[in-house]
This record gives structure tokens, C-alpha cells and sequence, in this order.
């Protein structure tokens, strides 16, 4: 974790250690969904990289301390990588296994509704009135990065005053 980044949030921010250590890493798709690799770079941003199809891996040259993430590229939800949310890569892990996580009902449901309608007509669907701000909050990674962001000091600031 390093201090804050761009945009001038002023809380943490994750990004990419920048060493030259080299850490080659198959990214294995082991889902029924395309998946979008995106790379957190030096300042904290998101770069997406080529979309994985299904049940496919690819080799990737990355660095030791480099930060990835996985999308589902059709619908932005975040999906896990060796059953985590973030990946970092290290000169001993080899590997980067993406799979689904476990949905809640909700999480579902939700998902569902949004393939399915259009945002523009969400509010006419006939449904509990919170349930509509909450299709309309669309997976976003730029705020899972400051959640995951946020988790990490956290647990720092923890493990610091235990």
C-alpha cells in the first residue's frame, strides 16, 4: 500500500510496487465468464488488459508487487483470483487461478435484473423502492480498489494496536 494517489482523495491508495523483478503468472480462467484482467498501475490506477475467454489461461510477465484484479467483462463484477480479490504478484506464485465467487441471492438477483432491463427503466419496475438504488449502483472498480483500499489499512492499523 502506498500513500494517497491521484484525484485527490486524500485516503489510501493500492498500487503497483514498481521493482524489476520479473514474476511470470499463468492467469487461469476457471469460469463460465469472460474475464477482464486489469492491472493496478504505479499511481493507483486501473488498466485492463486483453479479456480471458472461458476455461483459457494466458502467460503473463508481470513484477513482483504488481496488483491485479479480475472483472467479469460483460458485467463489471469483481471475481476472485486464487480465492482472494486481489492478486500480487510474487516470484514464487506461478499461478492465478480466476473463478467465481459466491454470490448472495441478492448479489444475483440483482445481477439478473440488470441484464435484463435497461437502467433507464429500472424505476418503473415493481419492486421495493431501495431495491432501485441499489440496481443503479452498478459494480464499479475504482470503488472496489478504495474499499480494498481502506480494508487493507485497516487491518494494518489493527495488527499495528494488537
Amino acid at each position: 500500500m502506498s500513500p494517497p494517489g491521484p484525484g485527490g482523495g486524500g485516503g489510501p491508495c493500492l498500487r503497483s510496487v514498481n521493482t524489476r523483478e520479473l514474476s511470470e503468472v499463468v492467469f487461469n480462467n476457471r469460469s463460465p465468464r469472460s474475464v477482464l484482467p486489469v492491472w493496478v498501475d504505479f499511481e493507483g490506477r486501473p488498466r485492463c488488459y486483453p479479456v480471458l475467454q472461458p476455461r483459457t489461461g494466458r502467460l503473463m510477465h508481470s513484477y513482483r508487487g504488481h496488483l491485479w484484479l479480475f472483472r467479469d467483462a460483460g458485467t463489471n463484477d469483481g471475481l476472485l483470483v486464487n480465492q482472494q480479490e486481489l492478486f500480487v504478484a510474487a516470484p514464487n506464485v506461478n499461478k492465478a487461478d480466476i473463478t467465481l465467487p459466491v454470490f448472495t441471492l441478492k448479489e444475483r438477483c440483482l445481477q439478473v435484473v440488470r441484464s435484463l432491463v435497461k437502467p433507464m427503466d429500472y424505476r418503473k419496475l415493481d419492486i421495493v423502492r431501495s431495491l432501485y438504488e441499489e440496481l443503479e449502483d452498478h459494480p464499479d472498480i475504482r470503488k472496489d480498489l478504495q474499499r480494498l483500499s481502506l480494508e487493507r489499512s485497516e487491518t494494518l492499523r489493527n495488527g499495528i494496536l494488537e
